[in-house]
């Protein structure tokens, strides 16, 4: 993999160099793929449009994010920022690249979790909006539209992570061949009606069947924390190691954000019918809040305590865009009824 990895630095270095201009746009390219961005941004906007592409949405993150997770245990992929370093092959030349705040993820790269997530999640997406078009104009040109903004979007997530030195290409394009086919058999099976039960089920198995996973590699001598003293040593600042952007935070993430979508069609199974207004104003409402959920501090020692109140902060998250805003605002919008 010697002669790949160099490719792949050679590539972020002429990125960075010929692109360097557009830094900003890459850097939002690079949050807008980030599967925290999948649950906080494009869910609440896409669930009070469509009520079940929005869960869709909330399924295809989770468990595209949770399979991300186990495939980067199993594959042990380096990271440019570090592997610079490590490898000792730019000691007399060492490129032109910089890190970002974003660059210094903490976990294995291969495969790119921003890729993978991004091209399910948006495939679900792009895939209804294109038989919608279909449908209302008979044309397929007009329906491959949606397609091809989604070629344009997983292109820039991809180059983003590159640019930023998080990834090597083959980590993206890996990332975004399974995500791909993740969103095509996610988009069959979207747990819409479903029970509670079911959704305390599938909380469950990613939380054991990971921990399971973690302990088994672990049993047969294998170091999945191999990855966390290099990020530390390699980082260029220590400030930009975070602790959310570690393989267990994922799955608390995944396993809460599960457990708060059944809690929310257990509350209110079907939510409510709202007009076109009220729901403008319920994914206005609903985003203020996610920007506070999720600008809370967390408690980052001891890591049990951090992993378990993440948890629950984004278990918090369906319940608010599903339940609690709608009540409110229909609350407020609702005619009084006439004697």
């Amino acid at each position: 993999m010697e002669s790949v990895h160099r490719g792949g630095v050679l590539a972020a270095e002429a990125l960075q160099r010929s692109a360097g201009g557009y830094e900003e746009l890459w850097l939002l390219a690079s949050h807008l793929g980030d599967p925290k961005a999948a649950v906080l941004l494009l869910f609440p906007a896409v669930f009070h449009t469509h009520r079940r592409s929005g869960i869709a949405v909330l399924w295809a993150a989770a468990l595209s994010e949770w399979i991300n997770l186990l495939l980067k245990w199993i594959l042990f992929g380096e990271r440019p920022y570090w592997w610079i370093g490590e490898s000792g092959l730019f000691s007399k030349n060492p490129p032109k690249v910089q890190q970002f705040p974003s660059t210094c993820e903490t976990g294995p790269g291969s495969p790119s979790g921003h890729a993978m997530v991004s091209a399910a999640v948006w495939w679900v997406i792009v895939s209804s909006l294109a038989s919608c078009l279909h449908k209302r104009t008979g044309s397929k040109i007009v329906a491959a539209v949606p397609y091809l903004l989604y070629a344009v979007f997983l292109g820039c997530v991809g180059l983003s992570r590159i640019f930023i030195l998080a990834h090597f290409p083959h980590q993206v394009i890996a990332g975004l061949l399974t995500g791909v086919l993740l969103g095509v058999f996610l988009k069959r099976s979207v747990p819409e009606h479903r029970s509670l039960h079911f959704f305390f089920r599938c909380s469950l198995a990613l939380l054991f069947g990971a921990l399971l996973m973690h302990g088994a590699l672990q049993k047969i001598g294998v170091d999945l924390s191999w990855s966390i003293p290099l990020a530390k040593r390699w980082c260029s600042r220590s400030e930009w190691i975070r602790m959310d952007t570690a393989p267990f935070s994922s799955l608390s993430r995944d396993a809460g954000v599960l457990l708060g979508l059944g809690l929310a069609q257990y509350w209110k199974p079907g939510g409510w019918t709202l007009p076109w207004v009220p729901r403008t104003l319920c994914l206005a409402l609903s985003s203020i809040a996610l920007h506070y959920i999720n600008s809370f501090p967390v408690a980052t020692a001891p890591p049990l305590l951090f992993y378990s109140l993440f948890f629950l902060k984004y278990s918090i998250v369906p319940q608010v865009v599903m339940v609690l805003v709608p009540g409110f605002v229909h609350l407020l919008t609702a005619k009084p009824k006439r004697e």
